[in-house]
């Protein structure tokens, strides 16, 4: 069986920032926190005794991580995060020592609460930073300023989490190399153990994708930015290891490898997504999606989940579009193993990919063959992975660049 993550989704936010496209909501009230509890608790009973679940084996599984996603799960109190996971171990087989994250704003709301997301089983915390620049953070729409992000820090180094992430932005409305720079200097300076940086896109269906921001750099001047940031960043020791992702040594994010590396998860929340895969002997793997909006969420039967299962043609390209994010690539038997195809399958399309420049085989006696992008490839990885649909016409071609846009 592939290994098993748990994710947890908590869809609220203080306000809606312009350029998420994740499923969050702003909060208008009181935070539902005990009733939202109760629901992810008869979520996941419900996923565990599925016909699904029980062919996936959910129950003597192990579990090597947790993620609590959102919107903005640091909403939640220290002690209702800590009864959640109490009740999550008490349903699942947990590995000891798994990964368990927590997504988290430099704000007010979240002052002097690490410590007790630490107490409460949390071992490591992924931090919207996003920049240092105060204009930038106004532009988009962030509601915390750079010392809430420096003073955030602090306060995870002293409440013992120094495993932490943050999540900075470059390609910002007036932002050039030097002030880019500056950001990840400044990020640098608080010490975090992984660095997730990322391009602002203008994702289909935000504010900023119907009215763009003035001043966004052009594409050469954010190349140069991304460049510049990534040799400023492998000077201070962080190795990209994915296309938007950067650890020190031995702190990669293991939930996040597990998706990359097609392994299976379970989605809990509204709005959640999960893959996994049956160990009946057909192999067969199944996505699963839940009620996007909390309050269709809340008021639904516990089995309202959508499943779908991955049609065999479709699954070199489920499995490449996760794999091929990482700087190691994809190994053959890896492929395999998660997928279920032989690998002669895809030598054609490899082959073609090879010979564009866009992928290059690999062969040592640690990870026998596999593939990985080109430096170049990594700047084209949509074309790369549209070559492992089964259906490359107009319309597939539509439906795969929609896909990829998520």
């Amino acid at each position: 069986a592939p290994p098993l993550a748990l994710y947890l989704h908590f869809p609220w936010c203080v306000s809606k920032c312009p350029y998420c496209d994740f499923n969050s909501f702003a909060l208008h009230g009181e935070l539902p926190q005990a009733i939202y509890l109760d629901a992810l608790e008869r979520d996941l009973r419900a996923q565990l005794g599925s016909a699904l679940g029980i062919a996936a084996g959910l129950a003597e599984r192990p579990v090597v991580s947790i993620f609590l996603g959102g919107g903005t799960p640091s909403l939640f109190e220290p002690e209702a995060i800590g009864q959640i996971l109490t009740r999550v171990a008490s349903l699942l087989r947990m590995q000891p020592g798994a990964e368990i994250t927590l997504e988290a704003n430099p704000g007010t709301i979240e002052r002097g609460r690490f410590a007790g997301y630490a107490a409460a089983g949390v071992n490591r915390v992924s931090l919207g930073a996003q920049t240092f620049d105060p204009m930038a953070l106004r532009a988009l729409g962030r509601i915390h300023s750079p010392d809430d992000t420096r003073r955030a820090a602090e306060e995870l180094h002293a409440a013992g989490l120094p495993n932490f992430n943050l999540d900075l932005m470059y390609g910002l409305p007036g932002q050039d190399l030097r002030a880019a720079l500056r950001d990840v200097d400044s990020a640098l300076a608080l010490q975090p153990a992984h660095l997730s940086h990322y391009h602002l896109t203008l994702e289909p269906g935000t504010p900023f994708a119907a009215n763009p921001p003035s001043g966004l750099p052009a594409d050469d001047a954010t190349a140069s930015m991304l460049q510049a940031s990534h040799e400023k960043l492998a000077a201070a020791g962080f190795e990209r290891y994915e296309v938007s992702a950067y650890a020190k040594a031995g702190r990669r994010c293991a939930h996040n490898l597990n998706y990359w590396q097609f392994g299976d998860y379970l989605g809990v929340g509204a709005g959640a997504h999960g893959k996994l895969t049956t160990l009946d002997g057909s192999g067969a793997i199944f996505r699963s999606v839940q009620l996007r909006e909390p309050r269709r969420y809340l008021a639904a039967a516990a089995n309202a989940i959508t499943l779908s299962r991955v049609a065999d043609a479709q699954l070199p390209f489920e499995f490449m579009l996760n794999a091929l994010r990482l700087t190691q690539g994809a190994a053959a038997g890896l492929f395999e193993q998660r997928s279920g195809i032989p690998w002669q399958q895809i030598e054609p399309t490899v082959a073609r990919l090879v010979q564009r420049g866009l992928i290059e085989p690999y062969a040592d006696t640690g990870s026998g063959r596999g593939l990985r992008a080109t430096a170049r490839g990594f700047d084209f990885l949509n074309e790369i992975l549209v070559e492992f649909l089964p259906d490359t016409s107009a319309s597939g071609y539509a439906q795969a660049a929609a896909k990829l846009s998520k």
